[in-house]
């Protein structure tokens, strides 16, 4: 059964507005969440796995933690209530996404989600990105249709919220073949990943992911930040002299290891802004209720100085981690100390004021 918008109203209805616990999986990008949440007032409660609580605890988190063997264990009926019976609202990002499932998100989880938890399918699956994209002019990498049209340098991904593990560059079919039987042997692949490889022509240039916060309070997209990521082992080798690289015989890799701010030169941000209002904008009409909240757009800046977009975040990105404590763009509207976390927790406070959490929640 698909829970609908009338499903979480009802279970809002029940709730005491004056006893709202921010709630989320303590992973991923949970920390400014709740941080956030405690400068806003609010109660918090981490959901941890056990024996992953400690970074939790030592920087005192939440008001409550709530230890599980494995996260997916949230899905259970008594949990959920549990949640519901303390006024939870679920803030989503990468990790909830990924070891709750979608299915369950989307049939399952009756408890409140601020943001869209219908379109957190449209970012795993890649022709829903582009469907996105083309409605929005966005431009995007050309799509390589199978491995045996590959002519060119590609970069081939797969679906799901992996954090660059598995993904590989190549300029041919049979580097296709190759790598693929690397990264099954290395166990980042299944056999079966290889039917549902994304393959995309790569594109050169600077990596800029832009984060959004979309508030239907106030109809507004803001830009809170930027980033790029670590990647290992890509950045370590191309540390070191082409001709030891080659010698080295090393694959690279693309895993996310972590995250550091940038900031994009002054004349780019009409650009960056222009995106996210389009995106926010056909994500409305496509995918009811839109992007509510945080989103990021993933791009590659080129010597043109265009952007050229190959993924996105319909919810809170793993980069969101880089300003903790606010960035350069949070500082120009909200002065210093405007994490994503609080900026949720924010739109949460605004939203019991004005009587409209159901406008922020399915």
């Amino acid at each position: 059964m698909v829970i609908t918008k009338d499903d979480i109203n009802q279970v809002i209805k029940k709730y005491d507005k004056k006893k709202i616990t921010v709630c989320t999986i303590a992973s991923h990008s949970s920390l400014h969440v709740f941080r956030g949440a405690k400068d806003e007032g609010f109660r918090r409660c981490a959901i941890c796995a056990k024996g992953r609580d400690i970074p939790y605890r030592r920087f005192d988190s939440a008001d409550e933690y709530l230890i599980v063997d494995k996260f997916a264990d949230v899905n259970d009926p008594k949990f959920q209530q549990h949640l519901r019976d303390m006024n939870a609202i679920i803030t989503p990002h990468g990790s909830f996404v990924a070891y709750v499932g979608l299915e369950k998100i989307e049939n399952d989880f009756l408890v409140p989600m601020i943001g869209n938890r219908n379109i957190l399918r449209w970012e795993a699956e890649r022709e829903r990105v582009t469907k996105l994209f083309e409605a929005a002019n966005i431009r995007k990498p050309q799509k390589i249709y199978g491995p045996d049209k590959i002519d060119r340098p590609c970069m081939v991904k797969f679906p799901g919220a992996r954090g660059g593990r598995g993904y590989f560059v190549t300029d041919s079919p049979a580097g296709f073949d190759e790598k693929i039987k690397l990264m099954v042997k290395k166990g980042w692949l299944e056999e079966a990943d290889r039917e549902r490889a994304h393959i995309e022509e790569y594109v050169a240039g600077d990596i800029y992911c832009m984060h959004y916060f979309y508030s239907p309070l106030t109809k507004t997209v803001e830009m809170l930040g930027m980033d790029r990521r670590h990647e290992a082992n890509i950045d370590g080798l191309v540390r070191i002299p082409a001709k030891d690289q080659i010698e080295a015989n090393l694959q690279p890799t693309y895993v996310v290891t972590g995250n550091f701010p940038v900031v994009a030169r002054e004349s780019l941000l009409d650009q960056a802004f222009a995106m996210g209002d389009r995106l926010a904008e056909v994500a409305e009409k496509m995918v009811p209720p839109g992007l509510l909240g945080a989103f990021c757009i993933q791009t590659m800046c080129t010597d043109n100085l265009e952007f050229v977009a190959f993924e996105i975040s319909a919810r809170q990105d793993g980069g969101t981690n880089t300003f903790m404590d606010g960035s350069p763009y949070s500082y120009l509207k909200y002065g210093p100390g405007m994490s994503m976390g609080r900026r949720y927790c924010l739109e949460l406070k605004e939203a019991l004021k004005q009587n409209r959490l159901e406008d922020i929640v399915t």
